[in-house]
């Protein structure tokens, strides 16, 4: 027999320990090399933890339980053969299809083959059950991608992501009970640093309106192009990267961060873009934002976006912001005060899109408005540049070629077209 202690690696220089937030496998599974076994929990992300070998596993630590970096998680015997009724790797094939996003009402109910019936056949895991119950889901209509298709937390996440029909259920709730679910050491990570700014910044927050017909019109006349060149769509969020990078260059202060009685003032723009995932917000980092064509940009932000919502976001990919944009008006918030994500000095706040009633050279017309929010550390950042920041964004939003700075700057420049 040979054992092969599987110990926790190092997500990250800072991070000294993680939480076992759930076991994708039981004990005495077989397991195949590379497999995900597990979903750990940091202080800063949820990471996979993948099977170094195969063999039969032996779990060692619970969930829920506190694991130092190098400490033995399981144990995995290598010299075992794998059972007769092992399920091919091809299977990998249709689980990647169940968490493709809006799948096919016929991809949906897709099963993963087993060579035999088994009682675990649409039984879902003690987690699955907990988070379909929490989130109405019916389990019958979710397909089992774990051991003998039994339905795991995953497959629930996939279902919660692609949208499930729950139509016949019956309401939400009103049996008076209560239910209780230990948050995870990410969300209470969270929530520290966020009682932290509170109470260790002195945070205040400026408002402005941006027309954004200007780059309504824009992309109505460049989409199509715009895809056909860079093979990527057109967003707003794009525009909006662009603009702050090119105001950052001239109201550094608002690139700066504290560290002690220094001020730091970064000669980059490592811009942090919130996106939302199954397991809650998140905010990778597009790196050298400044640098970056508007079609740089929007791949770049699909790319993160998709290893976001999928859960495959690697630590660097979250760290070291200078700046951050956060966009509540996907959800259809108006207005609001978003908190700055330390040891950041400020975050700008995108909200929905409203046709209101504006004065234009003295006419009362209809316009698309959206609200914008910078919230800031007063401490370093003084009022005037604050305002004077946010008025800059918003004078290149609504005259898009201002971001170039050229003799001529056609709207062509500016998509790179």
């Amino acid at each position: 027999m040979s054992i092969l202690q599987m110990k926790v690696p190092s997500p990250g220089e800072s991070i000294s320990e993680v939480e076992i937030a759930e076991w994708l496998v039981e004990d005495g599974d077989y397991v195949e090399k590379d497999q995900t076994i597990a979903e750990v929990d940091s202080d800063k992300a949820t990471l996979e933890l993948p099977a170094e070998e195969a063999g039969i596993i032996t779990l060692k630590a619970a969930e829920g339980d506190v694991v130092a970096v190098g400490g033995v998680v399981c144990h995995i015997d290598t010299s075992a053969e794998p059972p007769a009724d092992v399920a091919p790797k091809k299977e990998v094939e249709v689980i990647v299809e169940t968490v493709a996003p809006n799948p096919s009402p016929a991809k949906e109910e897709i099963k993963a083959p087993s060579k035999k019936e088994s009682y675990a056949s649409g039984t879902p895991s003690v987690a699955a059950a907990k988070l379909a119950t929490e989130n109405n889901i019916p389990v019958a209509k979710v397909a089992g991608t774990g051991k003998d298709g039994r339905i795991t937390k995953q497959d629930i996440l996939a279902a919660m992501s692609a949208g499930v029909d729950v139509s016949a259920a019956q309401g939400w709730g009103g049996d008076r009970e209560t239910s209780s679910k230990k948050m995870s050491r990410m969300r209470r990570t969270i929530a520290k640093r966020l009682v932290a700014v509170k109470s260790e910044t002195a945070m205040l927050t400026t408002f402005n309106e941006v027309d954004m017909k200007p780059i309504m019109d824009l992309r109505k006349k460049y989409k199509a192009k715009f895809k056909e060149v860079h093979g990527v769509n057109l967003g707003f969020m794009s525009f909006f990267t662009k603009a702050v990078t090119e105001a950052l260059g001239l109201f550094p202060q608002i690139n700066s961060m504290i560290d002690g009685d220094q001020m730091i003032t970064h000669n980059y723009a490592d811009i942090g873009i919130a996106v939302s995932s199954p397991k809650g917000l998140m905010v990778p980092v597009l790196r050298n934002a400044e640098q970056m064509t508007l079609h740089e940009i929007e791949a770049e932000i699909r790319r993160l976006a998709i290893k976001a919502r999928d859960g495959k976001l690697s630590l660097e990919e979250m760290t070291g912001g200078t700046f951050t944009i956060t966009n509540g008006g996907t959800f259809g918030s108006m207005m609001s005060t978003p908190i700055i994500n330390p040891p950041q000095s400020a975050i700008l706040g995108m909200h929905n899109i409203v046709e209101r009633p504006v004065a234009v050279n003295g006419e009362v017309v209809i316009r698309p408005i959206m609200y914008l929010a910078l919230s800031y550390d007063h401490r370093i950042i003084d009022g005037k540049d604050s305002v004077s920041f946010l008025v800059k964004v918003k004078e290149m939003l609504e005259n898009p070629s201002k971001m170039i700075f050229a003799a001529k700057p056609p709207e062509e420049v500016l998509l790179n077209l």
